[in-house]
């Protein structure tokens, strides 16, 4: 008996990793905003009746999927930062972030989705989960910015996280163009304008963590 329900929810979890699958699959080739319920059921082949028993929503899925790339990162970037010391030069902290977020492209290709999309249309409930599961997480990152740089409390180290969560999102999301801005950042007088994901990300990085210190030093 035991290992029946063993097994069945070994078969659970298959189909659950297969349906992710599947719908990481589109979100990367249509958009988050372009992809259904359906669309995701016959990616995976299943029917929608099917998928209900293992997700309730196209938000549920992309949290379950965005959950496990978020715990992927933080085990990355907790073990980067566990190196540095105190004081580490802050253009060795922004080169780290910028790193850990190209060393996973999907979670980096979700990111934006997070901010623009998802949480307008999760639930109340996916909502308290998916909030609490970041906390988890961010917390134990926060404790480590402070480690690092003494002068900032464990909230100004929070702050630094979701600014540069922000600023990962919105440069990532101008980073990724249509064919149109490609041609228009051909030409040679916009081409001082074309996004640069790396460079623009670790300046503003390097930015909030110089501004965090300054405001709290003059606190102090």
């Amino acid at each position: 008996m035991d290992w029946q329900r063993a097994r069945s929810d070994e078969k659970k979890h298959e189909r659950k990793e297969a349906i992710c699958s599947a719908a990481m699959r589109l979100f990367k080739k249509r958009g988050y905003e372009k992809v259904t319920l359906n669309g995701i059921a016959a990616e995976a082949g299943f029917t929608k009746s099917n998928l209900y028993r293992y997700f309730s929503s196209r938000e549920e899925i992309f949290l379950s999927i965005f959950s496990g790339l978020f715990s992927e990162w933080f085990a990355l970037w907790s073990k980067r930062l566990k190196r540095f010391g105190e004081n580490e030069p802050v253009a060795n902290f922004a080169e780290s972030w910028v790193r850990s977020f190209l060393a996973i492209p999907a979670f980096l290709d979700l990111t934006p989705v997070l901010f623009i999309s998802l949480e307008r249309n999760s639930s109340y409930e996916q909502l308290v989960a998916f909030k609490r599961h970041s906390k988890s997480l961010l917390y134990p990152l926060s404790l480590e910015i402070s480690r690092i740089y003494p002068e900032l409390s464990n909230e100004q180290a929070f702050q630094c996280l979701s600014l540069s969560f922000a600023a990962t999102s919105n440069y990532w999301a101008g980073a990724r163009q249509n064919d149109a801005l490609e041609k228009v950042y051909a030409q040679e007088e916009f081409a001082p304008l074309r996004p640069s994901f790396e460079s623009d990300l670790r300046s503003a990085v390097e930015i909030t963590v110089h501004g965090l210190r300054s405001i709290a030093k003059q606190n102090n």
